[in-house]
């Protein structure tokens, strides 16, 4: 049974950081590319970044692009979001996403296992 489980959310001043983290079990880890989405109220859940099976390659979108990094620890089947000058539009509940195809992915459709989410409010 696959199983992403997230931590690290809270609630944090804006310009300040947090690290989120997804441990992932029951799956070959290192042979998947992972994803984080995010999803505010109100709003549909929306790509954040995604990283490839080996960490060579990542994606985000332009909201976070220079503020946010994507990273994976294969021997440790987790994989972390590093957010920095975080903002109040960054609000919203973090999902670590695991995609069984083998090419980096941004859209939720392709992705086929949901961890339960964490959430990050950010105060301005």
């Amino acid at each position: 049974q696959v199983q992403l489980v997230e931590s690290g959310g809270g609630l944090v001043q804006a310009g300040g950081s947090l690290r989120l983290s997804c441990a992932a079990s029951g799956l070959k880890f290192s042979s998947y590319p992972m994803g984080w989405f995010r999803q505010a109220p109100g709003k549909e859940r929306e790509f954040v970044a995604a990283i490839s099976r080996s960490g060579g390659s990542t994606s985000y979108t332009d909201l976070v692009k220079g503020r946010f990094a994507i990273s994976r620890d294969n021997a440790k089947n987790t994989v972390t979001l590093q957010m920095n000058s975080l903002k109040p539009e960054d609000t919203a509940v973090y999902y670590c996403a695991a995609d069984l195809s083998l090419r980096i992915a941004t859209t939720v459709e392709s992705y086929d296992y949901w961890g339960q989410g964490t959430q990050v409010t950010v105060s301005s």
